[in-house]
């Protein structure tokens, strides 16, 4: 934008105005005047500049720097004023002119010059300067915007790594006052996976391989408490190992697979698909319904819902399918974005 105004302002400065001046006899005027003509000309071009780079800046301030602009419009039309009134000659009667009516006879052709330069200046250089001022609050409200939704992922991601806890924790719990051989082997995957939630907890990115390993990982310590009723099936192909994806997005949605998919006693079926193509991430998971009502279930989905639309925004589908048997989950991200 800042190149777009200088190249108007030299327009304006090189073309517009000297095109307009010599509607006028201005070369004639010079050769008698040429101190009044370089007066208005410096005038002119002074206005101009005054009018951009502060008179409305002004007039988007608060009360006071309203005033301010205000203030500078009116001395700007007295000083207009006091040039125009500046008496060069006295025209002699023209016998030609008798029988025509003048609506105003006292002014010169060269005060009708100023008052007319005038109003092209004050014309272009407001709308100029409105144009750049329209521009600049929008780009500060964009700048409040991706703030306010950089906060707002911030808040996001940090309920994650407790949420993530608690329920891991929980499930650690079981293990261990059931005395399970596989208990000490879930403490070890555990504290693996907690070191990646850590370094990942201040960082916007990571890179998908990183995040599938961790996926893995979870399924793994999941995996480890299950009996022969619960069935689990894990398919990863991602063909480009390096794009950046938000650490601890999609494991929501498979940790609540394990959390509302898992019956000691009825069979269950744990479906989870995560696909890479071209740049498309493909992510699905399903299973079966045992409701179990826990504090702040729907936390995670919902955390991951409003991540997704302040990340990609317009670039990603999410679908749940929840129905009386099972619970499905379809998301489809457009990396390309």
């Amino acid at each position: 934008m800042k190149n777009v105004t200088a190249y108007i302002d030299l327009a304006f400065c090189l073309i517009v105005l000297p095109v307009m001046a010599i509607i006028f006899p201005v070369e004639r005027w010079f050769h008698n005047f040429p101190w009044y003509v370089t007066t208005v000309g410096v005038w002119l071009y002074a206005l101009y500049f005054l009018n951009r780079a502060v008179t409305v800046p002004m007039l988007f301030g608060n009360r006071a720097r309203r005033r301010v602009g205000i203030a500078l419009i009116i001395l700007s039309l007295v000083a207009t004023f006091g040039l125009s009134q500046i008496s060069l000659y006295n025209p002699k009667p023209n016998i030609h002119d008798e029988g025509i009516v003048r609506i105003l006879p006292s002014v010169q052709q060269y005060q009708q010059a100023v008052w007319s330069l005038f109003m092209i200046v004050e014309a272009f250089s407001f709308a100029i300067g409105l144009l750049t001022q329209a521009n600049l609050q929008k780009s500060r409200r964009r700048a409040v915007e991706a703030e306010r939704d950089k906060a707002e992922i911030e808040l996001y991601r940090a309920q994650i790594k407790p949420h993530f806890m608690f329920n891991t924790l929980n499930s650690l719990y079981g293990l261990f006052i059931t005395n399970d051989d596989k208990a000490l082997e879930s403490l070890e995957k555990y504290i693996s996976m907690m070191r990646y939630v850590n370094t990942t907890s201040q960082r916007d990115f990571v890179s998908l391989a990183a995040e599938t390993d961790y996926i893995r990982q979870y399924v793994a310590l999941q995996s480890l408490r299950l009996n022969d009723m619960t069935t689990v099936g894990l398919h990863i192909d991602i063909e480009h190992e390096g794009l950046l994806v938000p650490p601890m997005l999609l494991v929501t949605f498979v940790e609540n697979c394990f959390k509302h998919g898992v019956s000691p006693v009825e069979k269950s079926e744990i479906s989870i698909i995560l696909t890479e193509c071209d740049r498309k991430l493909s992510f699905s998971t399903s299973n079966r319904i045992f409701p179990v009502k826990r504090i702040g279930e729907h936390m995670g989905i919902e955390n991951c819902r409003r991540r997704l639309n302040l990340l990609y925004p317009g670039s990603h589908r999410l679908d749940i399918s929840p129905d009386n048997m099972f619970y499905r989950v379809n998301l489809s991200i457009d990396l390309k974005v």
